[in-house]
């Protein structure tokens, strides 16, 4: 993966026109991917509202937003053979045409077969729109192609835009309605592709590689394995687990899927996703990784809005000010990578460590704090650190992904791997087994506060059924969380115990191999796929 990268002159984007000055053509790229990183399918933050106003269930919106992240995750495999087969113009026209689609669809349709298939076509080129813009300013970034360097960037830029959408969307749908928060990202949307027209010429200077012995039909069958592991995570406890024949039916069927894609990736000859970027010593690395941390996190997705909602009283807009704090945690942690891991070379060692102590601090704030009389600027310590916590962990095992000594051959299909352990199981398995958690231990903390209020408290049975009926549920759901809370804490503890005990002396040296070299492993990919040189100038 590594090359010797010797200076460069002054950096240049040969697809912006001339007469626009040098210094500003990054500048209107990360426009471009700020735009594309706002836009989506359906906004998640408007869940509550369009809910309220639909036929929707919170499970059918949450399973639209992730079929989005599965559409992204889905196409790190193709990505660079969409960079060598289209210009920028070509593929920002297209990827703004598209999400310019599902804004309109997402917000006039219910139907979840449409809503999820536009979502998971949304994030498909949503991903593709983002590597266009961030491989074209990649050089400007970090000029030795350190990828340390590059990924405090990107996360910086899509864990942030995950924040300050949300804040957009739940002010939108506060003064008007969340179909507004599709009409504004559909007047960005046009407003990019107007200036990719002015400012991206339809660049000829390389050859374009066709996209050739791609393993479209792995494509599928894993994006249908991913799709069933979403729907049984975010359906499971509505349908009651495996009591219920859709559960099982998307089981058995993501199964299948994947047993046959384990079968084809023994004789094909470039399956979609190989049995090395599967077996990688740093790709199940960063898989069991990200299962302990982002499950240890889950309350995030679980606890921290019916916390807020009904216990502190907090209205959609005083949740939504929340993601102030988790950005201020996330800039922080962007700031710990760049100038500590990226910079300093720190281990990958104490960077684990470093964000599993952030995670540990963050839970045993809400066990030790959690009560009735928490005011919001109390709030800020733990989301600050589950911010920088979550942001340094995705950051460090990416990078350790380009430095597993994989082939370029296989380097993309580990991306694959890894954005879909980092995140759409990290979004959806962790707050599934939360989720069910916290139904059984309200329910048993419920019947436990019930029985000793009623042989204890006289005063009890003056009180009418529907408020004793309340104060025990917010006792038992108090309850419940501080002992999963307190639960979670013990095995991040212990997982940081165990990180501070191993001897892992290796350093992050991700070092990207030049576009040229790329290009050139490319064209050899589609010429051993058994296609004639003259397709591969075509």
């Amino acid at each position: 993966m590594s090359d010797f990268h010797g200076p460069q002159g002054p950096f240049d984007i040969p697809d912006v026109p001339d007469w626009v000055p040098r210094r500003l053509k990054p500048w209107i790229f990360i426009l471009f991917v700020v735009i594309v990183q706002f836009s989506g399918g359906v906004y998640l933050a408007a869940v509550t509202d369009m809910v309220g106003t639909s036929a929707l269930m919170q499970e059918d919106v949450l399973m639209a937003g992730y079929a989005q992240l599965v559409g992204m995750s889905i196409n790190f495999a193709v990505m660079f053979r969409l960079k060598f087969r289209f210009s920028a113009r070509i593929g920002m026209l297209a990827c703004g045409a598209v999400l310019l689609a599902a804004n309109i669809i997402c917000a006039s349709s219910t139907n979840m077969v449409v809503l999820v298939a536009t979502c998971f076509v949304a994030g498909w080129f949503r991903m593709w729109a983002t590597f266009i813009c961030n491989s074209t300013i990649q050089l400007w970034l970090t000029p030795k192609r350190d990828m340390a360097i590059f990924f405090c960037y990107v996360y910086l830029l899509v864990d942030g835009a995950i924040q300050l959408s949300g804040i957009v969307t739940v002010y939108t749908s506060f003064y008007h309605n969340w179909e507004h928060m599709h009409a504004l990202m559909s007047a960005l949307l046009i407003l990019m592709m107007i200036l990719v027209v002015i400012f991206v010429k339809p660049f000829k200077g390389m050859m374009r590689i066709p996209l050739l012995g791609i393993d479209w039909i792995g494509s599928i069958l894993w994006s249908c394995f991913m799709l069933c592991f979403t729907f049984i995570c975010v359906y499971g406890n509505h349908y009651d687990w495996f009591e219920a024949e859709e559960i099982r039916a998307a089981a058995i069927f993501g199964a299948v899927c994947v047993a046959i894609n384990l079968w084809r990736a023994t004789f094909l000859h470039h399956p979609y996703i190989s049995i090395p970027a599967l077996t990688n010593r740093n790709v199940v690395r960063a898989i069991l990784v990200y299962l302990v941390f982002f499950t240890i996190m889950a309350t995030e997705h679980v606890f921290e809005h019916s916390y807020a909602i009904h216990i502190l009283g907090f209205v959609e807009t005083n949740l939504i000010d929340l993601n102030w704090y988790v950005m201020v945690g996330i800039v922080v942690g962007i700031a710990l990578c760049y100038f500590g891991f990226a910079l300093r070379h720190w281990s990958y060692k104490t960077m684990t460590a470093l964000g599993f102590a952030f995670a540990c601090g963050y839970l045993a704030y809400f066990y030790f704090m959690i009560d009735y009389g928490v005011e919001k600027e109390m709030l800020f310590l733990p989301l600050f650190l589950r911010g920088a916590g979550s942001v340094i962990i995705s950051t460090v095992y990416l990078t350790s992904i380009v430095q597993s000594g994989l082939h370029f051959f296989v380097f993309p299909q580990a991306l694959t791997v890894n954005g879909f352990a980092g995140a759409v199981m990290g979004a959806t398995l962790g707050p599934a087994i939360i989720g069910e958690w916290l139904s059984h231990s309200v329910a048993r903390n419920a019947s436990e506060l019930a029985m000793a209020m009623t042989a204890t408290n006289q005063q009890a049975a003056h009180i009418p059924a529907s408020q004793l009926f309340g104060i025990i549920q917010g006792q038992a759901l108090l309850e419940s969380m501080k002992e999963i809370y307190g639960w979670l804490l013990i095995v991040g503890l212990v997982s940081l115990a165990f990180i501070l005990l191993l001897y892992t002396p290796i350093r992050p040296n991700a070092i990207f191999p030049k576009w040229r070299t790329i290009r050139r492993v490319m064209k050899s990919m589609v010429r051993s796929a058994g296609y004639s040189s003259d397709a591969v100038k075509a």
